[in-house]
């Protein structure tokens, strides 16, 4: 049974990013286990928990609790993250996240050769609503980066509508155009 995450960093009522990605997990058929990062409100890191963290990395602790977004993350096959795109980037949350999941010795470790993936994962679908148009790669840019480089997911595929706050836009038409493409990626 293939493992799927679904991070959700969609924290309004009715989200239409959570709308669409309801619908890419309908399509696929599998069953996930959902971290919600609205409902988890994931901690910051601070002084106090990064010390903590180094100290458990470096004794190689790696079951406690504050490792469980990356064991989750690392043993996953597929990835879904469904994050709005707020303010040229997507919520503060997820990359509270990505801060909890990206730790040496369970999601990547750092060779002489490089950074290494331990990371079972070979796609990560990232799906998104804007009210406007995607003007900069900001937020899929950095996501894309941190699979290739630290993930070793190069199969990215980015979900999207755009405009959707536009005056006059038909919100309907562009949420089932969203599906469509859905649709062809899925199959």
């Amino acid at each position: 049974m293939v493992k799927v995450l679904f991070v959700n960093a969609c924290v309004r009522k009715n989200s239409r990013t959570k709308l669409l990605a309801d619908y890419l997990i309908k399509k696929l058929n599998v069953q996930v286990e959902e971290i919600n990062l609205g409902k988890d409100k994931p901690k910051a890191f601070d002084r106090k928990m990064l010390k903590k963290r180094d100290e458990l990395i470096e004794k190689q602790k790696f079951d406690d609790e504050m490792f469980t977004y990356a064991r989750k993350f690392a043993a996953s096959d597929m990835i879904i993250v469904a994050a709005p795109f707020w303010d040229l980037s997507f919520p503060a949350l997820l990359k509270i996240f990505v801060e909890h999941i990206n730790v040496n010795g369970i999601v990547f470790k750092y060779t002489s050769s490089g950074i290494k993936t331990l990371c079972k994962a070979s796609k990560l679908y990232y799906v998104t609503t804007m009210g406007g148009f995607n003007v900069t790669d900001y937020a899929i840019g950095q996501i894309k980066a941190l699979c290739r480089t630290f993930y070793g997911i190069d199969d990215v595929k980015l979900i999207q509508a755009e405009g959707l706050d536009v005056v006059g836009n038909d919100v309907e038409a562009i949420l089932n155009k969203a599906k469509e493409e859905i649709d062809q990626l899925v199959g």
